[in-house]
């Protein structure tokens, strides 16, 4: 997947937690081989090959994945977007050649393609169908929470009493510390990848972070990250990261890059109205935000 997964178990010897582990990692390859889009072989592929063509039957796992997927695209009114595969990447090319921005109506065109709605579910014979050609799908904004579900998932069934799992900073763990203590998690400085700016216990929840901390260009002063409104196809800017809290990581994962899109206010306000579910973002000028059911430990 591109990321880097820490399993986290407690167990009677290391002896058992090395067999665990391998039942994690198996489950892992086995999401990424179905949900990857580097291979010609995986439903991805053959859903995004027969865009515009016809529709693909799929197994349920992936069909209700993606119709997870849509319900959060349709709460965030697409601000997540799984068919944001098939977004123009020439604009986008985050690298240190790119100085200025693209024309706007150029930049729109890039992101024509986009629209979940356009994604066609038909339960009945559970295909999945992309309506116009060129189309393309993509799990990167919710296929590393939903894995690292899963994997916890596997993990609990091989009676793992607690234990974490975290897939490049979206994690989900449950059950305590050796010590009886929920786990303590701790929030990564954006301006310092290796250093935490605030710490929370948490036991059977799930965190997950986005950052533009590590993929961004700066023009006319002005920092753009790599996160694409799927509206406009330009980058945003104004936040540095978004950490969402939730009761698993799919969901984490899922709300962490619309809530950068859309912007601290509507992005709190979004979140607030949902259950269970807290957010803290970091603006460009390190301002912290933090949504209504949110209460931290701050590190000083």
């Amino acid at each position: 997947m591109g990321n880097q997964f820490e399993f986290t178990v407690i167990t009677a010897s290391e002896n058992e937690a090395e067999k665990l582990f391998e039942v994690a990692i198996t489950e892992i390859q086995r999401i990424e081989k179905l949900l990857t889009t580097f291979s010609n072989d995986s439903i991805t592929a053959k859903i995004n090959e027969m865009a515009g063509i016809q529709a693909v039957e799929v197994d349920e796992e992936v069909f209700q994945l993606i119709k997870r997927a849509q319900f959060i695209s349709k709460i965030t009114q697409g601000a997540f977007d799984i068919s944001y595969g098939s977004l123009d990447k020439k604009f986008w090319n985050f690298d240190l050649q790119m100085t200025s921005l693209p024309n706007p109506n150029e930049a729109k065109k890039s992101v024509a393609l986009i629209n979940y709605e356009n994604i066609i579910l038909d339960e009945s014979n559970q295909t999945v169908f992309l309506k116009n050609k060129g189309m393309r799908i993509g799990f990167g904004g919710i296929g590393k929470g939903y894995a690292a579900e899963m994997a916890k998932k596997k993990l609990i069934e091989a009676n793992v009493e607690s234990g974490i799992v975290n897939a490049s900073g979206d994690l989900t763990a449950w059950g305590f510390q050796e010590n009886g203590e929920p786990w303590t998690i701790g929030i990564a400085d954006p301006n310092q990848k290796n250093a935490i700016f605030s710490a929370f216990k948490i036991t059977n929840r799930a965190v997950a972070t986005s950052g533009n901390y590590e993929k961004f260009v700066i023009i006319n002063n002005k920092k753009y990250s790599h996160t694409i409104d799927p509206k406009t196809g330009y980058p945003v800017s104004g936040i540095k990261s978004v950490t969402i809290l939730a009761e698993n990581a799919e969901i984490a994962d899922a709300l962490a890059t619309p809530v950068t899109v859309m912007g601290i206010d509507i992005g709190l306000d979004f979140i607030n109205q949902l259950k269970n579910i807290g957010c803290i973002i970091v603006d460009d000028n390190n301002k912290t935000y933090f949504s209504n059911n949110i209460t931290i430990t701050k590190n000083h």
